[in-house]
């Protein structure tokens, strides 16, 4: 029943990319698969399960590693802040996908949404709190997922933080938390952006 995590996904960032980013904050080990079951979704083997579904193995995930909250309230918020990352997140990962002529307004709709909406929400959270950490006073799951979409927004458009100081300074101290550090060095099992060179490739893969 112990034993490493198995990851059954393609090669690649997709829905995958987010249980890798939490696995990896908590240290943990996996094995990395390139079949899909399930008909193309992720599926983690993990504690004698086959878990399907991104958010319920999220779920799993965060709880058996204490990434969680420690109690119903803090659990709430958390799952609060990680489905608004989640949409942003979704969007994100969309653009590659997006014909030729509708790319630059999905650009655009990219940035409008994570700089007047979502953005300006965390800078308040971080700085109403008060603390290191989106809830509470440890690490979690939130903390997690906000800081991989960062990443990926900083990816679409590099200077995205500029007005979010706040933002910019969680970005630096959650990267520096030694799993998350060792995560983010070349080598490790985070995926890189999809390239439009490997389009074909994925889109043969889930058609």
């Amino acid at each position: 029943m112990s034993g490493k995590p198995k990851l059954h996904y393609f090669n690649g960032r997709g829905r995958m990319e987010s249980i890798r980013w939490l696995l990896a904050a908590a240290g943990v080990e996996v094995c990395l698969y390139g079949s899909l079951l399930f008909q193309q979704v992720p599926m983690v083997e993990i504690d004698g399960m086959k878990m399907v579904q991104s958010r319920a193995i999220g779920n799993y995930i965060a709880m058996k590693y204490n990434l969680y909250g420690k109690d119903l309230k803090e659990r709430a918020l958390i799952d609060m802040y990680v489905e608004a990352v989640i949409d942003l997140n979704e969007l994100l990962m969309t653009h590659i996908l997006q014909p030729a002529d509708k790319k630059e307004q999905h650009f655009a709709t990219i940035v409008d949404k994570a700089t007047n909406r979502y953005f300006p929400v965390y800078e308040k959270v971080l700085k109403d709190h008060g603390q290191d950490f989106l809830v509470g006073n440890q690490f979690s799951r939130a903390d997690v997922q906000l800081l991989e979409t960062l990443l990926m927004a900083e990816e679409c458009k590099p200077d995205i933080l500029a007005k979010f100081p706040l933002l910019q300074s969680f970005k630096a101290r959650i990267s520096n938390i030694p799993t998350i550090k060792k995560f983010l060095q070349p080598g490790s099992q985070r995926k890189p952006p999809l390239q439009e060179k490997d389009l074909p490739k994925v889109m043969k893969i889930f058609h």
